[in-house]
């Protein structure tokens, strides 16, 4: 049994049905919590529409790379293509830590997955949400995920907005 936690967003078509499919879809899959949808600028060098996001964490037995073929099933089951790299999604799926039974986290360098991700602990995206899910979250090997909020531009943390605030 492993323990994840899944970044999902979505920019193209009915974002926030593509979010609650995913996530209703991942209930099968040991579903353990989700945020509520969060508005983000869209992060990249490709002009797009914003994104909405959301964490879920996961509990089950798939390795790491069981969770990362889950995540491109969802993709794939949204219609999600890979045309432009940082290009607008129907949805995206990334796994963000994997944590074994023992509590250790899985590190992994392959290139088809680095765990922890690489570069969760600068995105407000990811960081927010979770952090409203898991007040006492810790991203392996960097720390209190508090504390990684605290440390992003204070522009980038405004950025991250609730859904159901906005709608």
């Amino acid at each position: 049994m492993t323990r994840a936690v899944l970044s999902l967003g979505a920019n193209l078509g009915d974002r926030a049905d593509a979010l609650r499919t995913a996530l209703t879809a991942l209930k099968d899959d040991g579903l353990v919590a989700r945020s509520t949808l969060y508005e983000t600028p869209a992060w990249g060098p490709v002009e797009q529409p914003s994104y909405l996001n959301a964490i879920a964490i996961v509990r089950g037995p798939r390795d790491a790379a069981g969770w990362l073929a889950r995540a491109h099933e969802l993709e794939q089951a949204a219609g999600r293509t890979r045309e432009v790299r940082f290009g607008p999604r129907t949805l995206d799926v990334d796994v963000v830590t994997v944590t074994g039974d023992d509590g250790v986290a899985v590190r992994s360098d392959d290139p088809g997955l680095t765990l922890p991700h690489p570069r969760a602990h600068e995105r407000a995206f990811v960081l927010v949400p979770w952090l409203t899910l898991e007040p006492a979250a810790e991203l392996p090997g960097r720390g209190r995920v508090a504390d990684l909020v605290a440390a992003l531009p204070p522009d980038d943390v405004a950025a991250v907005q609730r859904w159901d605030h906005l709608h």
